[in-house]
């Protein structure tokens, strides 16, 4: 996908959550460039070294495989941080640019404008930018989300599911019998290596 290209669902480009210590803000595109599939998910505004960085000690961690998610909620109350350290991301090459974006607004709404009442997100963590004529930018700020995953089941029901959940381990303490693992109802918790603790979706994936 070209970089220029205009985003109007899911992340977006540009992320704020993306910048730097010293204040440049980096796309999520660099981001991916600089290693994120083989070295883990960079995000939150900055926070470097992430991958592997739970203060448990081990070879492997805890990490969510999106092809058997459910998006049940569990994410959200069963992680003893508070909020949970499972957070929204994004796979670019797999969205599908949808208009409206169904990972944004609630589609049982009548209609789909901006307003708090039509969005999924409960704490506001996607924000909608104007780009041009028919493209919006969405942008998830991973500093307020919750884990709930609702943004990524209406996305998954309605779009191509680009965006999806998965631990992040700059934040989780790697616990020794994960919570949310044991009440995960498909098992879709599982220990990975530390040396690659990210369950990317990619646009071959075989489902």
């Amino acid at each position: 996908m070209s970089e220029n290209r205009p985003i109007h669902c899911g992340d977006g480009k540009d992320d704020p959550a993306g910048a730097t210590p010293g204040g440049k803000k980096l796309t999520r595109r660099e981001i991916l460039s600089a290693g994120l599939r083989g070295a883990g998910l960079l995000g939150a505004a900055g926070l470097a070294g992430m991958a592997g960085s739970s203060s448990a000690a081990g070879d492997v961690v805890w990490q969510l495989d999106p092809y058997k998610c459910i998006q049940c909620g569990n994410c959200a109350t069963y992680c003893v941080l508070t909020p949970s350290a499972v957070r929204c991301v994004h796979a670019f090459d797999v969205c599908a640019y949808c208009k409206p974006c169904f990972g944004f607004f609630d589609m049982v709404s009548a209609k789909p404008d901006a307003g708090a009442e039509n969005q999924l997100c409960p704490v506001g963590a996607i924000t909608r930018t104007y780009v041009t004529d028919v493209y919006y930018q969405y942008t998830i700020d991973e500093s307020l989300c919750i884990g709930c995953g609702k943004c990524v089941k209406g996305c998954a029901t309605f779009g191509n599911g680009s965006l999806f959940l998965q631990i992040r381990h700059d934040l989780c303490v790697n616990c020794n019998h994960c919570a949310i693992a044991a009440a995960c109802p498909t098992g879709a918790f599982r220990r990975v290596s530390r040396k690659n603790p990210y369950i990317l979706k990619t646009k071959d994936h075989a489902t």
